[in-house]
């Protein structure tokens, strides 16, 4: 059976068909994959069911494995980088990181080189009557940086951010030593996509703190402006989740959030990983 590449008519994302993950890949197979996700910035596999092994051989068939920040306790003990994202507890424990993402997001842009991409396998997700939730939403920094007038986009052009993880206490509860281990870090507010040469935003609320050469009030504004044109609702897509999904994202074009409207008794579990980019943001 041939590879499919269906998109899903958003700004990103497409669904790849007549792939089993549970199997070897090969370099043909591989390539398909990778240039869809290249091309559009979140791809996802329907009806997989795969082990541990299995997914942490396909994150690295994508790059070197990278460790979650947050994946240090709450992860499957004899499979260290597959990270755990549940409400699920087991003897008054959460077994995973309970409410991951549900602010706009690149993963671990606090970091000198962030990673490449990340990738996320459902296991259980929540649902009432057929009804499902916990979906997460994927914005295009690449069409949001295409749509900025033209005095915008020179305005950007060589222009650094500081990015903080300090700043994320305000979010999520991190201890100082996760503090002393990440200072603050710059990169280019336009960032320039090593595989397919797009330019994307790269601009968070929470993490983007400052911006070299502007005044704070100045730079606030601008960070402000920019991660609120990022997710535009014609830059969205909302990703529905199906138990047996595997989806992949790439963290130069994309932003992500997870959509926070489920508790307990309704169960939601995934297995995540993280795979290095080669080099740092340009």
């Amino acid at each position: 059976m041939g590879i499919d590449v269906i998109r899903t008519g958003a700004a990103v994302g497409a669904e790849i068909r007549g792939v089993d993950l549970s199997r070897d890949l090969d370099d043909g197979e591989f390539d398909a994959i990778e240039n869809a996700y290249n091309e559009n910035g979140v791809i996802f596999f329907r009806g997989q069911s795969i082990t541990p092994d299995r997914l942490l051989l396909l994150t690295k068939r994508f790059g070197n494995l990278q460790l979650n920040t947050f994946g240090e306790t709450l992860g499957l003990p004899d499979f260290p980088g597959i990270v755990l994202v549940s409400n699920v507890e087991e003897d008054g424990r959460e077994i995973g990181i309970k409410r991951a993402g549900e602010n706009w997001h690149s993963d671990m842009c606090y970091t000198p080189k962030p990673p490449r991409g990340t990738i996320l396998y459902a296991q259980e997700v929540p649902e009432i009557d057929g009804l499902t939730l916990g979906d997460t939403c994927f914005a295009a920094t690449h069409a949001a940086y295409d749509a900025l007038p033209d005095a915008m986009k020179q305005r950007l052009d060589g222009l650094i951010a500081e990015f903080d993880f300090a700043a994320r206490v305000r979010a999520v509860p991190i201890t100082q030593a996760q503090i002393e281990a990440f200072p603050p870090v710059t990169h280019p507010i336009v960032r320039t996509h090593p595989y397919t040469s797009r330019k994307c935003l790269y601009v968070m609320r929470d993490d983007c703190t400052g911006i070299a050469g502007l005044d704070d009030s100045e730079a606030q504004r601008l960070i402000e402006a920019l991660a609120d044109h990022i997710v535009r609702p014609e830059f969205v897509y909302r990703h529905v989740w199906q138990p047996g999904d595997v989806l992949v994202w790439d963290n130069c074009t994309v932003q992500h959030k997870a959509i926070q409207d489920y508790d307990l008794p309704l169960r939601r579990l995934m297995q995540r990983t993280t795979f290095a980019a080669e080099s740092a943001p340009t």
